[in-house]
């Protein structure tokens, strides 16, 4: 047992911190969360002297095998190879304080046994397995002088992307990602910026091809989360029934509230776009994505006004690929140009926990859940900077009531 005494306490929820509470983690979970003195004989005990603590970060929109900003280069790459980029930017990732991440396409099974078994020293990692493409989609990256007709077979299968075209086509696609144990379905539902043939505004996949990916995603009682740039990609994912819209720059305030209506998750992923802008070039981004980097760019942070003013749940999601997740951090600083620092933390905390179907399990301090936790040297409702600088702010990280990192 762990007894936290003395913390300044960030809930998760609130909008506030709570000065003298104490937090007592049992095996992986929080056993007593209490404003007086809790009384225990056997427990590690811990004075954090008026510290912040407060629960493990979550990132909803995450890659953890992007080791190159160019998809196309990384479909050929030994999968071998690519796994070993992942070990490194999943322990890095729980280092900076994010105990869960949600994949949003290339992670598998895998990858989450080998956290799981220690392997890797990395957050819970809820995973898509392979987006769902149309061909010529946002997760299709053959280029313009590419041949046709894919071979999906064995290890000659794209790691990102499943090309499926057609209902009973995108049923068995689901299903086969669903089979290897995916907590949620990933969908390219519009252009992208890493995709060469696709422009921004282009429209993909059908009504019928999208309700029949939601029908076999919620017959596993899990959902879609959907690519979408534009107020009409975005409004007819709804209209279908997916749940988590990914990115939504382009969005307009009738397709805000019609997400707030549908109680359907947005999440902004702003860090990439200023990261790609800042060191694409260099880092290999193709000239195509440069250029659908611009349409999308300047955006951003004006998504995230309409999103509030219509009251939708915002997720938090970075987005970011290979040597760019150094940067994962600075989506707090972007965010508060918009947004409060109690609602950046309750999205990276409270709220995507719900998205995650983990709501009182993760993203709180509160009995019974998960002690993914993490102590912040000040207060991070006053200064959002102390959850950047690579973790340096941060004396002790705990996930499943054990110490990845001990300072104190």
């Amino acid at each position: 047992m762990i007894l936290f005494e003395n913390a300044r306490l960030f809930d998760g929820l609130g909008s506030a911190l709570r000065d003298g509470h104490h937090v007592l983690v049992e095996g992986e979970r929080i056993r007593e969360v209490s404003d007086k003195p809790i009384k225990v004989s056997s427990a590690e005990v811990i004075d954090l002297k008026g510290r912040t603590l407060m629960p493990g970060l979550i990132d909803a929109h995450f890659h953890a095998m992007a080791a190159d900003p160019d998809f196309s280069k990384m479909e050929f790459l030994p999968r071998s190879f690519l796994h070993q980029h992942a070990r490194h930017l999943l322990e890095a990732a729980l280092q900076r304080g994010f105990t869960t991440v949600r994949d949003a396409g290339g992670a598998d099974y895998g990858l989450a046994m080998a956290i799981k078994a220690g392997l890797i020293e990395g957050p819970r990692l809820f995973y898509s397995g392979r987006a769902l493409t149309q061909t010529g989609g946002h997760a299709d990256f053959r280029s313009l002088e590419a041949g046709g007709d894919p071979c999906f077979c064995g290890q000659s299968a794209h790691i990102f992307g499943a090309i499926a075209d057609g209902v009973p086509a995108v049923q068995q696609a689901a299903r086969e990602e669903l089979r290897k144990g995916a907590t949620q379905i990933k969908i390219m539902a519009s252009g992208g910026v890493s995709s060469p043939t696709d422009p921004i505004w282009n429209l993909q996949y059908s009504e019928d091809e999208i309700r029949a990916i939601v029908w076999e995603a919620t017959s596993w009682r899990t959902y879609v989360m959907a690519h979408a740039y534009t107020p009409e990609a975005i409004a007819r994912c709804v209209a279908f029934g997916v749940r988590s819209i990914e990115h939504a720059n382009l969005i307009d305030a009738p397709t805000a509230r019609a997400c707030a209506e549908a109680g359907a998750y947005v999440v902004p992923t702003l860090v990439t776009y200023q990261m790609l802008e800042r060191f694409g070039p260099e880092l290999g981004l193709p000239a195509v994505g440069l250029e659908k980097l611009k349409v999308v760019r300047a955006a951003g942070v004006k998504s995230l006004e309409i999103l509030k003013a219509a009251g939708v749940s915002v997720g938090f999601g970075t987005d970011l690929l290979g040597a760019m997740q150094a940067h994962q951090s600075h989506e707090f600083a972007i965010r508060a140009e918009v947004l409060s620092p109690a609602e950046i933390l309750r999205s990276a905390t409270s709220v995507n926990a719900a998205l995650l179907n983990a709501e009182g399990e993760l993203g709180v301090v509160a009995p019974g859940a998960f002690a993914d936790l993490i102590v912040v040297d000040g207060d991070p409702l006053e200064d959002l900077a102390l959850l950047e600088a690579q973790g340096a702010h941060l004396q002790a990280i705990v996930k499943g009531g054990r110490f990845v990192k001990q300072t104190l």
